[in-house]
């Protein structure tokens, strides 16, 4: 069973966040060892988890193609 994704940890910095096993970034266990996976609050900033959540609602001026 894999470990629940924390949305804000307080030091994201700290730990490789590619696997299940967050690891500290100093002393990987998996991979080649080269660069921590970085969390995505790092990336995208606060509020990534609420990106690209809402679903695409069609545009009521949308054309049918003809014959259809």
């Amino acid at each position: 069973m894999a470990k629940r994704f924390p949305i804000a940890p307080a030091h994201p910095e700290r730990t490789c966040w590619g696997c299940d096993r967050y690891c500290p970034a100093g002393d990987m266990q998996c991979g080649n060892g080269s660069d921590r996976t970085q969390h995505p609050i790092e990336l995208f900033g606060p509020g990534w988890d609420q990106e690209g959540l809402d679903p695409v609602t069609p545009s009521k001026t949308a054309v049918r193609p003809p014959g259809n």
